[in-house]
């Protein structure tokens, strides 16, 4: 486990970049707060800082439904619009799950056990152990049934040691990791609160938000979530742009930086502007590997996610079913996702490849309109019809499907190596059918795509039993930090017991997806990706005969269209009453939420 950074003391104004005094003074002040606060976490034992997370609970439960709206309607999602829910599922839900699970994990080391007691280990390929920590309720079960999730540890790492491990930070509560910046993503609402609290668990370090310019609407409504953490000193929220962050990071009080957005601005925090009279400076620090940067940094950075479609024998509906499954992959927060599945690594050889190709056009045009609302994105979409001006443009002509054939090395490139974060899907053909497609996918996504952060991958349950050890081979060769299987990797960004970030081993010099992961809330030590499984049929398909019997049972769910699928009809009610189930734990209103999921 890395070391704890030591309290910081009352901290001088930093060297660079200047600030005017009225835009400086406040955040100096802000964080010699913090510094105090810093003293004050180290001084809470286990039982209080879970009720304080209960607290913090509390509060984002009061504020859940004008967090939704104010998201949503910041988007262009107005009252009323079918794609609202995507609100409550990557706002309120995912912040609430998160501090249950974190209670949990504090309530275990409590009273002197590992996190990981009561869960399920094996044996994983490659001499890693895996640990099952989806579902660990009834209630997760039910109301994600069929959807399962696994911690693969790095290789070599022996059960005994990930169960000593587990706890992080909290296995020493009183050293203090002093003060970090977080510097706040600006597309999902829940993603700034829940690195803040990774912050507090997995390294007892308090935090300076600085929220992203595109979320100022929402600092009233986080400043009430979160204000059982930002009462006692131990969170600042302060707004501003670069040069505030910039300010920030560069700060003698910050102890830690990390950052959820894109390489570039990781790139500019950590070695120096690219452009204008600093450029030859940081290119000449890049050479000689001398950062500008004088404190460690994290970051979660996105990149260009692959969906391998395993060819197979699909019946009408699964064509329909799993191309509504990659739209919404592309499609959710109109594509500005870090995980959005960007492109599609398909069978040149599969009988079946033009009819899925005609199915993914009909589900990119059917999904319900909706505003290219990121900063930016205009020009993303305008480099995208450059770059390929034989692309499909579908829907409200916003949706870019861009087809290379096989072998077609030039027209990939731009598609593979630009994250567009906009409604932009490549179909990229290879050559194959069953495990030697699957092993050539495999390898194209770890050697042309740029990133690390997910890869997805649809396979239906007979092809997957016909390949057996290869298949789980195949899905240990790809360097991702969540592998999804028949499941979107957001489902991953959404359980708070997975570890969340890329794959290991990127460097400042070259930082792929990222350094370091983020909820994982089982505070799991030497951890190498997270893999999720789901159903490859929704209710009641999964409970045919050929998708039980073939994968030995795991491709049964009880589960209808997910909510989030951007073709779901009652996916915004649906959400809502999840969420609010998770607020008020209300049977019989959740009863009513269920019939709505089985109209979706």
């Amino acid at each position: 486990m890395p070391k704890a950074a030591p309290a910081t003391a009352a901290p001088a104004r930093a060297k660079a970049p200047a600030l005017a005094d009225e835009v400086a003074a406040p955040l100096d002040a802000a964080i010699a707060e913090l510094a105090t606060g810093a003293r004050t976490w180290s001084h809470l034992t286990l039982d209080q800082r879970s009720r304080l997370l209960g607290r913090v609970r509390d509060a984002v439960a009061a504020v859940a439904e004008e967090w939704a709206d104010v998201a949503a309607t910041s988007k262009g999602l107005e009252a009323g619009h079918p794609l609202r829910g995507e609100e409550w599922l990557s706002g309120p839900y995912a912040t609430l799950v998160a501090l249950d699970a974190y209670r949990s994990t504090l309530s275990a080391l409590a009273k002197g056990e590992s996190p990981l007691r009561g869960v399920k280990t094996d044996a994983a390929p490659g001499g890693r152990v895996r640990a099952h920590v989806f579902p660990l309720s009834a209630i997760d079960g039910m109301l994600l049934s069929g959807y399962t999730g696994e911690v693969w540890f790095e290789p070599g790492v022996t059960e005994a040691e990930a169960r000593r491990g587990a706890g992080l930070a909290q296995l020493t509560p009183t050293a203090s990791g002093g003060v970090g910046l977080v510097l706040g993503a600006g597309n999902v609402t829940s993603i700034p609160v829940l690195d803040v609290v990774y912050e507090l668990m997995a390294h007892n370090r308090v935090a300076i938000l600085k929220v992203n310019p595109t979320q100022d609407a929402l600092v009233p409504v986080f400043e009430r979530a979160l204000a059982p953490l930002i009462e006692p000193g131990f969170l600042r929220i302060v707004r501003g742009g670069g040069d505030v962050g910039g300010y920030l990071a560069d700060h003698r009080g910050i102890a830690h930086v990390h950052i959820t957005g894109a390489a570039p601005t990781f790139d500019a925090i950590v070695w120096g502007s690219p452009t204008g009279a600093g450029a030859a400076a940081t290119a000449r620090r890049r050479r000689e590997d001398r950062p500008k940067l004088k404190k460690p940094i994290t970051a979660e950075l996105g990149g260009v996610s692959p969906i391998i479609v395993v060819p197979g024998e699909w019946s009408e509906a699964d064509l329909v079913f799993q191309a509504e499954h990659v739209a919404t992959m592309r499609l959710y927060n109109s594509g500005h996702n870090c995980i959005a599945g960007q492109v599609v690594l398909l069978s040149a050889e599969w009988p079946q490849r033009e009819a899925f190709l005609d199915a993914l056009r009909a589900a990119l045009d059917a999904a319900p309109a909706r505003p290219v609302w990121y900063p930016r994105s205009d020009a993303k979409l305008a480099g995208a019809a450059s770059d390929y001006p034989d692309a499909s443009w579908c829907g409200d002509g916003t949706r870019a499907l861009v087809e290379i054939g096989p072998g077609d090395d030039a027209g990939s490139a731009a598609v593979e190596t630009t994250e567009y974060f906009a409604p932009v899907l490549g179909v990229v053909s290879l050559r194959g059918n069953g495990q030697e497609f699957l092993d050539r996918a495999v390898a194209h996504a770890n050697d042309r795509l740029v990133g690390t952060l997910g890869a997805n991958v649809l396979i239906d349950p007979v092809t997957q039993a016909a390949l057996g050890d290869g298949f789980e081979r195949a899905m240990a060769d790809l360097r991702y930090g969540t592998v999804s299987i028949n499941s979107w990797t957001a489902f991953g960004f959404l359980t708070p017991t997975l570890p969340w970030g890329g794959f290991p081993g990127a460097t400042l010099q070259d930082v792929q997806s990222g350094i370091g992961v983020v909820h994982n809330a089982l505070l799991l030590d030497r951890i190498e990706r997270a893999v999720t499984r789901g159903p490859f049929r929704p209710f009641p398909r999964s409970t045919a005969p050929r998708s039980l019997g073939a994968s030995k049972g795991r491709a049964f769910s009880v589960l209808p269209k997910p909510p989030w699928f951007v073709t779901s009809r009652t996916g915004a009610a649906v959400s809502e009453g999840f969420t609010r189930f998770r607020i008020d734990g209300d049977y019989a209103r959740l009863a009513g939420t269920l019939v709505k999921a089985f109209r979706a």
